[in-house]
This record gives structure tokens, C-alpha cells and sequence, in this order.
């Protein structure tokens, strides 16, 4: 079992990545993802027009994928990671931990609102709900920025002071993992995958599975994925 420490990933927007013996790629690269679809989703939300019901229905639709995401990952960590934390911690830790759990649940009623705006919008040309929308979105993304810098900067840092890279990849194995079926492979590693800087690729690719799966990515999964995303986010 090794605890050496592990060079750690670092992307746009990332708060911290503190040093220890777990590599921490996957869940950097989640939260990457989440910071770059609340900056698509505010100014999408800022510069669809009303009227596009195609384009607010394919927006609809993507919002659907990243709250689908974004549940499964914190489930994740509220089932398998804050618990396993919890009983290795000591007092000043656990309140680290209470207050991870705590944020999860202050966003969960943000996500419903906001879900509730884009069906709205689907279906009728709205301006008093695109305008809330609007609000609803930006207080999203300002909370889960808090959140995710508050969990990269002291959580993480507990990941590395009580975890070893065994620990993680159970963890992986048990409550991050099985979410997802072969059918959701297509869109989660083309998510995952999607605007990261080149500098970063192979380190990511690697940690999903490799050229293999690159090999599939670039033939059959990148482009319907792309198209996809032009359709929801083309005024953004």
C-alpha cells in the first residue's frame, strides 16, 4: 500500500489541489465540468431568446444530464466519502465534513428551481421566467463555486491526511462507479472530456481508460456529443 505523494491535477478554476498519496484526477475533472456547464447554462440563459422553444427544449434537456450528474457525484460522496472521513477524523474534521454535507443540501432546492425554469421555458415564451431564471441560475453558480473551492481547499485535504489510494479507488469501486451504466459511457466520458486544456488530455484519457476508449471518443462518441451542445448552448 502506497503513500507516496501523488503529483495533482490542477485545471481552470480549481481552488487547490492538495498533495497527499490519492490521485484525485476524477474528481477534479467532475468538478471542471461543473464550472464549465453553469458558465454555458448563464449565458445561455442570458442570450436565448424567448421565442427559440427548439433550442430551450435542447437546453432542457442538457440541464437534465448535469443535474443527473451533479446528484449522482454528491450522493457519492454523502453515501461512501463524508462517512468513511467521518469515523477516521477528529472534531476540527468533522466540522469540515458537516459543512460539505450541509452546502450539498443548500443546493439541492437551487437545482429545482432552476429545473423548473427550463421546463418552463420548453414549453412557453416566458420573459418574467427566463428573467428569473436568470437569477436562479447565477445564485447556482455562485453557491456550488463556493462549494466546490470549500471542498478542493480543506475536504480534499482531508482525503490525503486520512485516505491512502486504496481507500479511493474502493470508494470509486462501491459508490461513484456503478451509477453508471455502459448506455451513460458515451456522454459521461464526452462530458468529462469536453474543454479540458490540451496540456491535461492524456492524464485524463489515462485515467478513464486509456487510448482504447480515446480511440472509440474520437469516432463515434465526440461529434454527436458536440452537436448536441451547439444545439443547447448556440446563443452562448
Amino acid at each position: 500500500m502506497s503513500t507516496a505523494t501523488v503529483d495533482q491535477l490542477m485545471l481552470p478554476g480549481q481552488a487547490a489541489a492538495p498533495p497527499g498519496p490519492v490521485d484525485l484526477t476524477a474528481m477534479y475533472v467532475m468538478h471542471h465540468g461543473f464550472r464549465r456547464d453553469l458558465a454555458a447554462f448563464k449565458t445561455a440563459v442570458i442570450g436565448t431568446p424567448v421565442g427559440d422553444r427548439g433550442t430551450w427544449r435542447a437546453l432542457a434537456r442538457r440541464w437534465g444530464r448535469f443535474c443527473e450528474i451533479l446528484h449522482k457525484h454528491h450522493t457519492g460522496e454523502d453515501a461512501g466519502l463524508w462517512p468513511l472521513l467521518m469515523a477516521k477524523a477528529d472534531a476540527d474534521s468533522r466540522a469540515t465534513l458537516e459543512a460539505m454535507e450541509g452546502e450539498h443540501a443548500e443546493i439541492d432546492p437551487l437545482l429545482t428551481s432552476c429545473t423548473a425554469g427550463f421546463e418552463r421555458l420548453a414549453a412557453y415564451a416566458d420573459v418574467d421566467a427566463r428573467d428569473a431564471l436568470e437569477v436562479r441560475v447565477v445564485a447556482l453558480g455562485e453557491h456550488l463555486a463556493r462549494h466546490l473551492a470549500h471542498e478542493e481547499r480543506d475536504a480534499m485535504v482531508l482525503v490525503q491526511r486520512y485516505l491512502v489510494d486504496a481507500d479511493w479507488h474502493r470508494l470509486e469501486t462501491e459508490h461513484f462507479k456503478p451509477v453508471y451504466g455502459p448506455r451513460d459511457l458515451p456522454f459521461i466520458a464526452s462530458w468529462a472530456l469536453h474543454g479540458l486544456p490540451a496540456e491535461h488530455f492524456g492524464r485524463v484519457r489515462d485515467s478513464m481508460a486509456g487510448r482504447p476508449m480515446e480511440l472509440v471518443w474520437r469516432l463515434f462518441w465526440r461529434r454527436p456529443f458536440e452537436r448536441r451542445e451547439r444545439a443547447a448552448f448556440r446563443y452562448a
